[in-house]
């Protein structure tokens, strides 16, 4: 099938003119931090000033959509056909997912958001130090809860469909061409590829860059070194060279191992925690901080400011509305890579539920027992996290014996979480700028050089902030493509004969 006809365009154009223009803003905010910084910050507040509201509904829609494909006679369409199986175990399966979806931050924001909301709200509620503590737990879930994993999953079952099917290449530009004429399918497919290339080289430029300051906390804590950029340089080497082993191994070796070992460590650090700490308080909360999510949902999920007048969203949920939408082309086509033989019905419950009931536990967890150092014991846990959030983790962990195992513990953990993001980015870089087809090892070991130079250039010139900033912005337009890809979604599954049959199976 043509380019023109599936929506796609070269990949080695694509290549060319991504490479050029990572390079170029490399160079920008490497050499003008300061207003590479300003100009991205403003264009970040300004998209979540003039249009918060529409990202809000946008991933209200998507959730929505979500659930319905999973309940619908669409359900039993099996990615691949009728005749296909999984390629993983579900355990492999889920490690995958977790260790590519959102990982790495849930070491870092499971003390330090809770506490963070718990000091900011505590004013609003009066001094009502236990529901402001619940408050802040329910905000939490709303933001690694089910709303990412939809827009995750809305993005993975697209291009899986089409690519598994369909026969079509992985590419945005496929499920557009179900929408409008061929050749503008292809040109708006190739600026969508090309948006994809940058927000996923500069999303995980930018979390391991600032990723590698929390590894390097760590290490500083346990051996007394100083936290440097050198250090920081020195981890950034140690992850790319992991992952480089990683990703010449390919899917079913370097990242499926990983992701498995990681997951494995995360949930033994997991079950320290919860033992070591305040255990039935932790079992006690977790069902009172799932059951205020849910029964709060709706409200949380569509409250936009409006009379308040406040903008405290715009600094917490309409930032990680933004970044989990500009994170989905990366996410969303790694999740499909390796979703092949699953049902609809499997597959949305999977990437979902699953993901989302594991975020909720280890957010209460570790959450929960830093609440409750600062409810019950007034240990100034938040006041230590607001002054050094880089440290948050290890210093909660200070707190419960045997803490120098766990640190170094949490520090193995977060550096294999940057080496199987960076190996799964560079398979998803590498299959765009192939034209949707897999990739050849040159490419994926370029891609996996390309994300450590940037993050190590701009660590030590400055200019992270700025990236991300950058990367934050993009998560508009990769919203309107969210809602271009289900009605896209949909004329395809009703088109074909073969997969309605297969959904009634």
């Amino acid at each position: 099938m043509s380019d023109t006809d599936n929506g796609c365009t070269g990949g080695h154009g694509l290549l060319i003119v991504a490479a050029a223009l990572i390079g170029g803003l490399i160079l920008f905010a490497a050499a003008k931090a300061q207003l590479a910084g300003t100009i991205f910050e403003q264009a970040r507040v300004a998209v979540a000033a003039g249009t918060g509201w529409l990202l809000i509904l946008i991933m209200n829609v998507v959730l929505g959509f979500a659930f319905f494909l999973a309940l619908s006679r669409y359900g039993g369409i099996r990615l691949g056909g009728p005749d296909a199986r999984p390629e993983y175990s579900r355990l492999d399966w889920f490690g995958m997912l977790f260790a590519a979806g959102m990982g790495i931050g849930l070491l870092f924001y499971s003390i330090a958001e809770p506490l963070q909301h718990f000091a900011a709200f505590l004013p609003y509620l009066g001094d009502d130090r236990p529901a402001t503590a619940r408050l802040a737990m329910e905000m939490t879930f709303l933001h690694w809860g089910l709303h990412p994993w939809a827009v995750y999953a809305l993005v993975g079952l697209s291009l899986a469909f089409f690519h598994f099917n369909r026969g079509e290449p992985l590419g945005f530009g496929v499920p557009l061409a179900r929408l409008m004429r061929a050749e503008q399918a292809r040109r708006v497919g190739w600026a969508v590829n090309l948006v994809a290339v940058l927000s996923t080289v500069f999303g995980i430029s930018t979390s391991l860059g600032l990723g590698t300051s929390q590894a390097a906390e760590g290490i500083g804590q346990l051996t007394g070194l100083p936290a440097s950029t050198g250090l920081e340089l020195a981890l950034i080497g140690i992850v790319a060279s992991v992952a480089l082993v990683s990703v010449l191994s390919g899917l079913g070796n370097g990242v499926r191992l990983l992701s498995k070992l990681n997951l494995l460590l995360a949930f033994a650090l997991m079950l320290y925690v919860l033992f070591a700490g305040q255990t039935v308080f932790v079992l006690k909360a977790l069902g009172e901080h799932v059951g205020g999510y849910l029964n709060d949902l709706t409200l949380l999920s569509t409250w936009n400011e409006t009379y308040t007048g406040t903008n405290w969203q715009a600094q917490w949920t309409l930032f990680y509305w933004s970044w989990w939408i500009a994170w989905s082309p990366f996410v969303g086509m790694f999740i499909a890579k390796v979703s092949r033989g699953r049902t609809v019905r499997e597959y949305i419950l999977g990437v979902v539920l699953v993901p989302s009931g594991f975020n909720f536990l280890w957010m209460t967890v570790f959450g929960g027992n830093a609440l409750h150092l600062e409810l019950f014991q007034s240990a100034g846990l938040a006041e230590a996290v607001a002054a050094e959030p880089d440290a948050s983790l290890y210093t909660f962990l200070a707190h419960l014996p045997w803490s120098e195992v766990t640190i170094a513990l949490a520090v193995v953990v977060v550096l294999i979480f940057f080496v199987t993001s960076a190996d799964s980015g560079a398979h998803v870089v590498a299959t765009l700028t192939s034209n949707g087809l897999d990739p050849s090892w040159q490419q994926r070991v370029f891609w996996v050089v390309t994300v450590a130079l940037v993050a190590a250039v701009l660590m030590r010139a400055g200019g992270l902030s700025a990236l991300q900033s950058a990367t934050i912005a993009t998560g508009l337009p990769f919203g309107l493509l969210l809602l271009a890809m289900i009605p896209a979604l949909l004329r395809a599954m009703r088109a074909d004969p073969r997969d309605q049959q297969n959904s009634r199976s």
